[in-house]
């Protein structure tokens, strides 16, 4: 149900410096690639899936030094992007609606609880012009616009112009958003 979402990803990333956080097997990275982003940066929790991101990779004629692969909890590796000064040009943000791997110590992540603090961490990883499109699957997901306009985040709902033709009768398959931050 995402393949317009990530040929939308694709479209915006020409030579654009691309981050894929929450990136399970990596096709939005490969999209990213395919549309001729100067480098990506995929960061998942799971090794395992971190291995197959990377083998897609491959498998669609991209590697080397231009293509990152970074096992981390994508709320930790936020902050600490954040810390050393990293800027993307795209962000794609595909989050579970509920973990509590042990991966992630005592935390637990829920979308709906935890999206506006993602997103606010986010947006101050965007360039100037930068921007992420953010997605989830909670069905009875409502973005937090209060709390996101509050931090400068602008959030722009682009549902309906990702849901797949095949996918039309079902319009909570997922929600998606286009997120920028309001620049001073």
């Amino acid at each position: 149900d995402h393949r317009i979402t990530r040929q939308l990803v694709g479209r915006l990333c020409a030579g654009k410096r691309f981050l894929n956080l929450f990136a399970y097997t990596g096709s939005a990275s490969v999209y990213a690639a395919a549309g001729g982003a100067r480098s990506t940066v995929t960061v998942d929790l799971s090794q395992t899936y971190l291995e197959w991101a990377r083998r897609n990779m491959a498998a669609n004629g991209f590697s080397g030094e231009a293509h990152v692969f970074e096992k981390a909890d994508a709320m930790s590796w936020i902050t600490a992007a954040r810390r050393s000064g990293r800027r993307f040009d795209v962000v794609f943000v595909d989050p579970p609606t509920f973990s509590n791997s042990k991966s992630m110590g005592k935390r637990t992540w829920d979308v709906q609880r935890d999206h506006a603090e993602m997103l606010i961490g986010v947006s101050r990883l965007l360039s100037e012009s930068g921007v992420a499109v953010f997605s989830c699957n909670l069905r009875s997901f409502k973005p937090d616009t209060e709390t996101l306009e509050k931090y400068g985040v602008l959030i722009e709902d682009v549902t309906s112009n990702t849901i797949p033709h095949d996918f039309e009768r079902n319009q909570k398959i997922h929600h998606c958003y286009l997120v920028k931050r309001l620049q001073n």
